[in-house]
C-alpha cells in the first residue's frame, strides 16, 4: 500500500496513513475515464434551444400572390423557411443530452482518476478541517504549507458551513462533498485534499 503523510490544518506532517492500492493504485482505464467525462459534460447540458417552425411563426395564413399569371415563382406563404421572418427548417428543438453509464464503470473511472492523482504525488491527507468561524486566512496558510500552488479540490465527509465558506472567496480552490466526487473535478484540480473522515467514505464506496 502507498504511505502517505496525514497533515493537521496548520500543515505539519503528524503521522502516516497507507492508501487502499485497489483504490489509488488500480490499473489505469483513460476509455473509461474519459466516458465518465463525456457523460458528465452532456448530462449539465440542459437542451432547452428551440425555434419556431412555419407551423409556429406568427402570421402568413394568406397566399401573397395567385397562382399563375404573375411572372414570379409560386408561393403559398411569407412564413417558409426562405422568406425573412419565416420560420426555421430543421432547427433546435428541446431535447435532453442525457448519458447512461454503468454504475462499475463509472467507479472504474473513479477508481483511474484516484489511481492517477496518486501516482502524480498529488493527494493531501488532513487530519480534519476544525475551524471555529469562517476564516480564509487559515486555508491560504495551509494550502502554502502543503505546497499547493496552484488547484485544490478540498473534500468533505458531510456539510460544513464554515469550511465552505472559507474557501469560497479562493478563485482556484473548490469545495465538494465527498459522495459527489466525480471524474470532471478530479481532472479539473491539480491537488486532491482529503480529511480523514472524507477518505474513508471514499474507499467504503469504491472498496471491491
Amino acid at each position: 500500500m502507498m504511505q502517505v503523510p496525514v497533515h493537521n490544518i496548520s500543515g505539519e506532517v503528524v503521522g502516516q496513513i497507507e492508501l487502499r492500492d485497489d483504490i489509488f493504485a488500480a490499473p489505469v482505464n483513460r476509455s473509461a475515464m474519459h466516458q465518465a467525462f463525456i457523460r458528465q459534460l452532456a448530462n449539465a447540458h440542459l437542451g432547452t434551444h428551440d425555434t419556431k417552425t412555419r407551423a409556429e411563426v406568427k402570421g402568413g395564413g394568406k397566399k401573397p400572390w395567385r397562382q399563375k399569371g404573375t411572372g414570379r415563382a409560386r408561393q403559398g406563404s411569407t412564413r417558409a423557411p426562405h422568406w425573412r421572418h419565416g420560420g426555421v427548417a430543421f432547427g433546435p428543438k428541446p431535447r435532453t443530452y442525457t448519458q447512461d453509464m454503468p454504475r462499475k464503470m463509472r467507479r472504474l473511472a473513479m477508481r483511474s482518476a484516484l489511481t492517477v492523482k496518486a501516482a502524480a504525488q498529488q493527494i493531501v491527507v488532513v487530519e480534519e478541517f476544525a475551524l471555529d468561524a469562517p476564516r480564509t486566512k487559515t486555508i491560504v496558510q495551509f494550502l502554502n504549507k502543503v505546497d499547493i500552488k496552484r488547484s485544490a479540490l478540498i473534500l468533505l465527509s458531510e456539510r460544513n458551513e464554515t469550511m465552505e465558506l472559507s474557501a469560497r472567496n479562493l478563485p482556484n480552490v473548490k469545495t465538494l462533498r465527498a459522495g459527489y466526487l466525480n471524474v470532471r473535478d478530479l481532472l479539473g484540480y491539480e491537488t486532491l485534499v482529503l480529511p480523514l473522515a472524507a477518505l474513508e467514505q471514499i474507499e467504503s464506496f469504491l472498496a471491491d
